[in-house]
């Protein structure tokens, strides 16, 4: 007789919503149905329009689609909340998964969390604190995940913060899995160059993603004029969508003197059009001025690309040193762009991509499965 699967619901964002949470909640539910039954919960809301003014669907590729994922929590609407948390408690589950990366959800999930204190919560904390802090953060973070039965961080900063909040958690720290839902054509190198237009001779370096402050675009801008100084060949890649200080950027990279080995896509990028950038480039950089992990950099390995990362928060726990890219100090254009350099003229493309395919396991879903097995166990006992 087969045996029966814990029932299990997963709240947080899935296909259509857009973003790095989206993506790891509907890979997450899709290898967890191996091992359980799951429920999934996402939002009829996400964010108000006041204070998220940009598109937050995208309907074009729907290869992390849930079927049968429920849209039911209005994130402001407290009689919502309280509806939607009476529907879950009908579904019976064992327990709960929760992805938590934001206080905005404080409210809400304090809220759910009351009506279902009888069921074990574990929460997935992709950034126990936000990137940006602000007064009030701490309070409204801990006042959601005291209510945790287990914890599942993504680098020994976040667990680190956890412990300051939450007394003796039931934890794991774990690597942010891999992404290998972008890899839709199997895009060889020369395809990706031909369709964007990159003659071969050039080496590309990709910077990926939402351009906020913290992440440093400004250093790798910096140090183009000495990485081009020492071979002419290497381009940086721009590809993601700016804010506000778009036009800062533009003057900066006008300033470098090297403009034109700087590319610039300007515009949030389609789940189906990231493949060509990953698979055109050569060397994937991060140059982050901070960070508790990134899901760039489990896109770059799914396309089996080496990363420069800095040496910031959960960073140097998943790119290693000298064997799947480099890890250099933040805020060093100099360091940077001299291990941009070396990468090239040590020729290491071949054997640091090696080396991250030979890392697989330790990025793979089927891992995570082990640790919501291990901490769900744990949360039973308690």
């Amino acid at each position: 007789m087969a045996e029966n699967k814990k029932k299990l619901v997963m709240i947080g964002p899935v296909y259509p919503y857009k973003g790095g949470i989206s993506h790891y909640t509907g890979s997450m539910v899709k290898n967890l149905k191996k091992d359980f039954d799951v429920k999934t919960v996402s939002y009829k809301m996400q964010y108000p329009k006041l204070l998220f003014k940009k598109e937050q669907r995208d309907y074009d590729n729907d290869v992390l689609k849930i079927d049968d994922a429920q849209f039911l929590i209005n994130t402001a609407n407290p009689f919502n909340i309280i509806g939607s948390a009476m529907k879950i408690k009908k579904m019976k589950p064992d327990f709960l998964i929760m992805q938590w990366w934001h206080p905005y959800f404080s409210p809400c999930y304090m809220l759910l969390s009351s009506m279902l204190r009888k069921i074990p919560k574990l929460f997935v904390c992709h950034n126990v604190f936000p990137h940006e802090r602000f007064p009030m953060d701490r309070f409204l973070t801990k006042r959601v995940l005291k209510k945790g039965a287990g914890f599942i961080t993504h680098s020994k900063m976040d667990a680190d913060d956890l412990k300051s909040i939450v007394s003796r958690p039931n934890y794991e720290t774990t690597v942010h899995p891999t992404y290998n839902m972008f890899k839709i054509k199997d895009m060889s190198r020369d395809e990706a160059r031909s369709i964007l237009g990159i003659p071969d001779d050039r080496k590309i370096l990709l910077f990926f993603g939402f351009v906020r402050e913290y992440k440093g675009l400004k250093h790798i801008i910096n140090a183009m004029p000495d990485i081009v100084r020492a071979d002419s060949s290497i381009q940086l890649m721009i590809v993601g969508e700016f804010g506000g200080d778009k036009a800062d950027y533009m003057s900066l990279i006008e300033k470098s003197g090297v403009s034109g080995s700087i590319a610039v896509v300007d515009g949030y990028i389609p789940d189906k059009e990231i493949e060509k950038y990953f698979a055109a480039c050569d060397l994937v950089v991060l140059p982050y001025e901070s960070a508790t992990q990134s899901g760039i950099v489990q896109i770059a390995y799914s396309f089996e690309k080496p990363v420069i990362a800095t040496d910031v928060g959960g960073l140097p726990e998943v790119v290693i040193d000298g064997k799947t890219g480099y890890i250099v100090p933040p805020k060093n254009p100099k360091t940077l762009g001299e291990a941009v350099v070396r990468f090239f003229r040590e020729g290491k493309a071949t054997e640091f991509g090696d080396n991250v395919r030979a890392e697989a396991y330790r990025y793979s879903w089927d891992r995570m499965n082990e640790v919501v097995k291990r901490l769900s166990e744990k949360a039973d006992r308690k």
